[in-house]
């Protein structure tokens, strides 16, 4: 028997970062140029990428992910001794472009086919998402690509959820979000929406209070989940 918050599911919210695209696709594109090292540098860069947005989000200092993002870049690769300049421009536009997970078209596809709206909820700023979406092709399969640039603050602030809400004149009972972030997970079920963890690499679950509803390794289950 489904669960009766499924049920009640007509909007499908999706992060962008590790959910629907593959944040580490952009080191490996240069990872000959980067050696044995590039794994590292790739997973440090992401680390840094969010610990600075909740720095930024706490001191009351906020730039645009683009910002942050070379913020952090930058850190990792002086961290491995590869401060190249040329080298970090290169893998700075390959952020624009990075590989989406195999199956989301396929999954995006399939839950418009059931008549689900669907939609990007990210820290990402608007060009970032712009570009991503674009390159991925799959803009035309999504009702709204939403920024925190909105609200001027990151994740897990409540005010980026309540972005959801709001521009998509949805109720929160009504809102599925999905994320493969699992402090993203936290934070949006403590706002009070359904979640969906997409956990693809069998993280530990966070040892707060707020959980999934649905723990799934991959997006592909998801259309089966929801409607008939």
């Amino acid at each position: 028997m489904s669960d009766p918050r499924l049920d009640a599911v007509r909007v499908c919210v999706f992060d962008a970062y590790g959910t629907l695209f593959d944040v580490h696709s952009a080191v490996g594109r240069h990872r000959e140029r980067l050696g044995e090292q590039a794994a590292a540098v790739s997973a440090l860069w992401r680390q840094k990428q969010l610990e600075y947005t909740w720095l930024r989000s706490l001191m009351g200092r906020h730039a645009d992910f683009w910002e942050v993002t070379g913020e952090a870049l930058g850190y990792a690769l002086q961290a491995h001794g590869a401060a190249d300049a040329s080298l970090r421009e290169d893998l700075m536009q390959a952020y624009l472009s990075l590989d989406c997970y195999p199956e989301v078209p396929d999954v995006l596809s399939r839950l418009r086919a059931k008549g689900l709206r669907c939609a990007v909820l990210s820290n990402g700023s608007p060009r970032m998402l712009e570009a991503a979406v674009d390159s991925a092709g799959v803009g035309h399969l999504l009702e709204a690509v939403l920024s925190v640039e909105t609200v001027g603050v990151y994740k897990p602030d409540p005010r980026v959820y309540r972005l959801a809400e709001q521009r998509l004149g949805a109720a929160r009972a009504e809102i599925l979000f999905h994320s493969s972030n699992a402090w993203d997970v936290a934070g949006a079920s403590a706002f009070g929406l359904a979640v969906a963890w997409i956990n693809r690499f069998g993280q530990v679950r966070e040892h707060l209070p707020f959980a999934p509803l649905v723990e799934i390794d991959s997006l592909s289950p998801v259309p089966d989940l929801l409607g008939s």
